[in-house]
């Protein structure tokens, strides 16, 4: 299993289960050498036993294998300490004993290597949510917004920019979509307040409308046309 020190580092920890006796087996957590600074064969972190009864279910420990220490680790890092949760929020087993071969069907992990930020979005709330490169999410933000009493009271400032005034009265700031607020929408155009999907099918509606009154415009012109040559 990969754990993480303080310093963002990956560690890989191998748990060794080996049978003693019957519903009896020893385990033994390990750590690479190289990781606290030693050479050869890994080096213990934890060691225990477990007990089964006899429907394969988890009895000893009884609780979760708390304290499990790694020290002098060779990159400088604080201490890692976890705990090792062989049961679940309910108190069953995460670990059985059946008749078949040993393996792993799933395994999970608070930690999290160091990371950058490579991407972020805008919720309709204004939190900015960021991604980070070691795929953790985390809110970096929230943006504000104002409300006057008197909106039309605000004095233009140019580029967009607006300016309170004593018509417009004071800014009352808070959250988006609060206190009669309106909410955001990330990764709209700047200055755009329209459904570009919508417009697009405004504009297509009236080409249509113009090509029939341009068609409608140029029979008119041949009929005309043809009385007057009756006429002659």
């Amino acid at each position: 299993m990969a754990v993480f020190d303080s310093l963002g580092a990956s560690h890989i920890l191998t748990y060794t289960f080996t049978k003693t006796a019957a519903n009896s087996w020893n385990y033994a957590i390990t750590i690479p050498a190289a990781d606290v600074g030693g050479v050869g064969n890994p080096v213990s972190v934890n060691a225990g036993t477990l007990t089964f009864n006899g429907s394969g279910q988890l009895t000893a420990p009884a609780a979760n294998v708390a304290g499990i220490t790694v020290n002098n680790l060779a990159d400088g890092a604080n201490p890692l300490t976890f705990s090792w949760n062989a049961f679940d929020a309910n108190g069953g087993g995460l670990v059985t004993q059946v008749a078949g071969p040993s393996a792993t069907s799933t395994t999970t992990q608070d930690g999290f290597a160091s990371g950058t930020l490579v991407s972020y979005i805008i919720s309709a709330d204004g939190t900015i949510q960021g991604t980070f490169s070691n795929g953790q999410t985390s809110a970096l933000g929230q943006i504000a917004l104002a409300s006057f009493q008197n909106d039309q009271g605000l004095v233009r400032n140019g580029s967009n920019e607006f300016l309170a005034s004593l018509a417009s009265g004071q800014a009352n700031i808070g959250a988006p979509g609060t206190g009669g607020r309106g909410s955001l929408s990330g990764g709209a155009l700047e200055q755009s307040n329209v459904d570009i999907a919508t417009q697009f099918a405004q504009l297509i509606l009236q080409e249509r409308g113009y090509q029939a009154n341009a068609k409608a415009v140029t029979t008119f012109d041949e009929v005309t046309q043809t009385a007057i040559n009756l006429k002659q």
